[in-house]
């Protein structure tokens, strides 16, 4: 999941359950929902209700100067046994020197919590490496395609739902790797599930999410792999005609994504074996390795490389590079044509 160079998501969360509370946590990357989670528990877990009034600060780094912060967090809590301060938008202080000072004796009774979104510092520079040395440098990550499946099942799992491989790869490819958003339309599926019946099905997803069990990214893929072209261009009209279902732009990268994969999958030297293709392409399940092992049987290794160099041109037609005016819906019926002949 999101990692850092000493600390995990997992890892951060099961200190502070037990209670084990670092002087300051610098929180940054490009991934917000973890930042959010981290920074949401620390406020409404660290206090207790009655001690925050007085002992938990937010503030935001667009208004504040970093000696501001370091005043803050020197104080002494009141009544309690630490207090909790928050700097949001830690990215835009123009000047930490006060900070990296602070954090050479950081006060015991202060957590203190710098949330940096939208990038990361970097950890050559004295900041990172004063709180690295007291406290939790974390990069909040942005999931790779490929481990998207792998969250939506653990989320639902930890929530008690279950979920199929083919409706994982629904969501992931419908909904995509923003998880704040992806989390949101799981927390929706789980609500409508039954109390009797935990599992969310390509039926549940079609009701719920309003992706068309028969028709979306996944089913296009699968009629590629397999070489059913009736069903792939059925796909690609559908999609023509109800853009909001899905297009050119949703299924480009999936596609680059398995074919990239496909390519790699020649060189595994035990091609033929599930296992031995799930360690070669980092792959979540022996399931998705299914589809390569059917790739590399109904395509070959020129032929994907062809491919790979078809997808890269219409995905610049589609931005309007050496393209004028060729719909959308047309480039999307050029590609599915070069794959299949």
């Amino acid at each position: 999941m999101a990692e850092t160079k000493n600390s995990t998501y997992e890892s951060i969360m099961r200190d502070l359950r037990a209670r084990k509370f670092a002087p300051v946590y610098y929180l940054m990357g490009e991934e917000s929902y973890y930042i959010d989670k981290i920074t949401e528990y620390i406020a409404g877990n660290v206090l207790k209700p009655e001690e925050r009034d007085f002992n938990q600060t937010v503030m935001f780094g667009s208004d504040v100067s970093a000696a501001q912060i370091v005043d803050a967090a020197r104080r002494y809590p009141m009544m309690a046994e630490r207090q909790v301060v928050i700097v949001k938008e830690a990215q835009n202080l123009r000047n930490t020197d006060a900070i990296d000072s602070y954090l050479k004796n950081p006060s015991e009774t202060t957590v203190l919590v710098m949330c940096h979104k939208n990038g990361s510092i970097d950890r050559r520079k004295k900041l990172a490496s004063a709180v690295d040395k007291v406290g939790v440098l974390f990069e909040s990550k942005k999931l790779r395609e490929r481990e998207l499946p792998g969250f939506i099942e653990t989320y639902l799992r930890q929530n008690g739902a279950s979920i199929d491989p083919k409706s994982q790869q629904i969501i992931a490819d419908s909904v995509g790797a923003d998880l704040n958003r992806l989390v949101g339309e799981l927390d929706k599926l789980m609500i409508a599930l039954p109390e009797n019946d935990r599992r969310v099905t390509p039926k549940v997803v079609e009701e719920q999410i309003g992706v068309s069990k028969d028709f979306n990214s996944f089913e296009l893929r699968d009629a590629i792999v397999n070489r059913n072209v009736f069903k792939a261009n059925q796909i690609v009209k559908y999609f023509d005609e109800n853009p909001k279902s899905g297009s050119l732009y949703s299924f480009l990268p999936m596609l680059f994504n398995y074919f990239q994969n496909l390519m790699i999958a020649f060189y595994c030297p035990q091609k033929g074996n599930q296992d031995a293709l799930v360690k070669w392409l980092e792959l979540s399940s022996s399931w998705a390795a299914k589809d390569y092992i059917t790739g590399m049987r109904n395509y070959s290794g020129m032929k994907v490389m062809q491919i790979i160099s078809k997808i890269r041109e219409i995905d610049a037609k589609s931005k309007g590079l050496d393209n004028p005016n060729t719909p959308v819906g047309e480039l999307m019926k050029e590609l599915i044509f070069f794959i299949f002949h």
